[in-house]
């Protein structure tokens, strides 16, 4: 996540979910005379997150480029980087990136029979609609880059927070599929509308321009066989949920942000005859592609 400080003594405040981070000082205006950057714990969380620091250092600041501290939280709470000069008139100009480590998930074992191990099948069942392994990441007003696995929440229902760009990463995608998706802005871009190929952004970083729409896009011999799964949240309006080889997803009027997304890509449902987004539906008949629901919980802004 990348967060900028200017001005003498401005306070930045950054929320953090449960887990570990690192507190980098990416890059200053004045190289020579950098200003210094210094960590603390909001009000209210000093129970919830604490920083990790180098056995010879007794303050949680950061005086040059390249420098960085570790900071845990146990629950969710509020970290504040503070950017001050550190000569008269000097720069408080600096980036700050603080990123989320992740020790991954374990892999699924499946239980093959021991004939069917030894002779090396590769034909043995998976779990029905298992959800590949996906990665999403996420670039949030704030908190900079998130990642996640698939079917699992950047914002949501319960942490609703501005969504700018998105990336879809899968290393081990199928021969044979091709994956794509599109954004749209808040505000003209030549990023919004573009669709980008698996493992590109799209969006904006840094520019407070939340995204307001999607469309992701499975193509390729082997789509047939997957499909999208997507929740999205925008902010004042029930949730928007979306299934099959193509998903295009928004607010009521197009203009909500962007606060909450779930994806995941899983193994299509069999049926006798495959889905095929790009046909009409009969007259008088509404399209099935997205659904939207009203949320059971209460949304919050």
């Amino acid at each position: 996540m990348e967060d900028h400080a200017t001005r003498s003594g401005q306070k930045k405040t950054v929320d953090l979910d449960r887990g570990i981070f690192i507190v980098r000082y990416s890059s200053a205006e004045d190289e020579a005379f950098p200003p210094k950057v210094q960590i603390f714990t909001a009000p209210g969380s000093d129970d919830a997150i604490s920083a990790i620091l180098h056995p010879d250092e007794q303050e949680a600041v950061l005086w040059q480029p390249g420098s960085g501290l570790v900071v845990q939280a146990v629950d969710a709470g509020q970290l504040m980087v503070e950017v001050t000069p550190t000569r008269a008139k000097g720069s408080a100009s600096a980036t700050v990136k603080i990123e989320s480590l992740s020790q991954g998930k374990p892999a699924v074992e499946l239980d093959l029979g021991a004939d069917e191990w030894r002779a090396g099948r590769t034909d043995a069942p998976a779990a029905e609609h298992a959800a590949p392994a996906i990665r999403v990441l996420g670039h949030v007003a704030g908190r900079g880059d998130v990642v996640v696995g698939g079917n699992e929440w950047i914002g949501g229902p319960s942490a609703p927070s501005r969504i700018e760009g998105i990336a879809v990463e899968w290393p081990g995608v199928p021969r044979g599929l091709t994956v794509r998706y599109a954004v749209k802005t808040a505000r003209p871009n030549a990023a919004s509308g573009a669709p980008v190929d698996l493992g590109a952004f799209a969006g904006t970083r840094g520019r407070a321009m939340p995204l307001v729409g999607m469309m992701l896009e499975l193509s390729g011999a082997a789509a047939p066989g997957y499909e999208f799964v997507v929740e999205a949240v925008f902010l004042g309006s029930p949730a928007a949920r979306g299934r099959g080889q193509r998903v295009t997803l928004s607010g009521p009027t197009e203009r909500e942000p962007l606060v909450g997304l779930r994806l995941s890509i899983e193994q299509a449902a069999t049926t006798t005859q495959p889905r095929n987004a790009g046909t009409k539906p009969p007259r008088n008949q509404a399209p099935n592609r997205v659904r939207v629901f009203r949320s059971t919980g209460a949304n919050r802004g």
